[in-house]
């Protein structure tokens, strides 16, 4: 059985010991749409992240029998082609979980928490210089007694619930896909918790539902003190909607881990902003953690496993 894994530079440094174990497996960092057609000739198990996978490149593998997403979205694959052809896609479900859940809170606490600036102070000779043992001109907020209102109340937005109450938050949540499925929390209309909620935490997939959800006129009605998290996809998120908010105060402060474009090109408004303090922006790596990519790698392992 011969394993080809087209574009694994996404993975980092994770060991694949548990998909080598399976047979002829040989991985490429990144393949181009040509690349992919000609690598794809003696393929047996197809596994790919952000390759397209076209009928194109299905008919290039003659011998292909699985098609592995080394992600949980699908929307790379021609899921209607394969089917036609037998063939049949396996994804990976919840094992970043975890990585994203801790990753949002460290977004969050940064920014509530001032915590760029309270390192800087100390780093840069200010606390050193100081006559008295506290800085006392930044102000911090607590979480305890804030209101996060999460949008997508699904397996991370769930976990995202359970931490936020251990810090003594309240929770409100809206149901992108509106059944409103969850008991445990209040199930709100999105005007009414955006205009409620402290924090307000994305975690929903991209879809006809939620492209373009949070605009403009869905920022206004976000309290001025309060903060935006966005770890579901950049596609939600108006972002220069959001660089405008801002930079003028509309309200607190944004994070971001995902964008409309990736890579995030030089010239979107997210990186010009007059108050980039106001920001936290990281490269789409909440999912990441070294536990995360050792999960998925075995969740490819057993999804070849159990469709081979």
């Amino acid at each position: 059985m011969k394993i080809v894994f087209l574009d694994a530079a996404t993975m980092g440094d994770v060991s694949f010991a548990p998909i080598e174990k399976l047979g002829e497996f040989v991985c490429y960092d990144r393949s181009t749409p040509e690349q992919a057609i000609q690598r794809v000739a003696e393929c047996d198990v197809l596994i790919i992240n952000k390759v397209l996978v076209t009928p194109e490149l299905i008919d290039a593998a003659p011998s292909l029998k699985l098609i592995c997403e080394s992600a949980t979205g699908v929307n790379n694959i021609d899921l209607e082609y394969a089917a036609s052809k037998g063939i049949p896609v396996r994804n990976a479900v919840g094992y970043s979980t975890s990585s994203v859940v801790q990753s949002t809170f460290m977004h969050i606490l940064s920014i509530m928490g001032e915590g760029p600036y309270y390192d800087d102070c100390v780093k840069s000779g200010r606390y050193s210089a100081m006559d008295i043992f506290t800085d006392p001109e930044k102000n911090w907020n607590e979480l305890e007694g804030k209101t996060i209102g999460i949008i997508g109340m699904g397996n991370i937005g769930s976990r995202v619930a359970k931490v936020a109450g251990a810090f003594g938050m309240n929770v409100c949540y809206y149901s992108t896909s509106g059944t409103g499925h969850c008991k445990d929390y209040p199930c709100l209309s999105l005007e009414e918790l955006l205009s409620k909620s402290d924090i307000v935490s994305i975690h929903a997939p991209l879809n006809e539902r939620t492209n373009g959800l949070i605009g403009v006129s869905q920022i206004a009605l976000m309290k001025p003190e309060a903060i935006l998290v966005n770890m579901g996809r950049g596609g939600i998120v108006d972002e220069h909607a959001l660089a405008d908010a801002v930079d003028a105060g509309t309200i607190a402060g944004a994070a971001l881990d995902v964008f409309v474009k990736e890579p995030l090109p030089a010239d979107n408004p997210l990186l010009h902003v007059k108050h980039p303090e106001r920001l936290r922006l990281a490269p789409h790596a909440a999912w990441a953690s070294v536990q995360a990519r050792e999960r998925l790698v075995r969740q490819i392992a057993d999804n070849i496993e159990k469709g081979w």
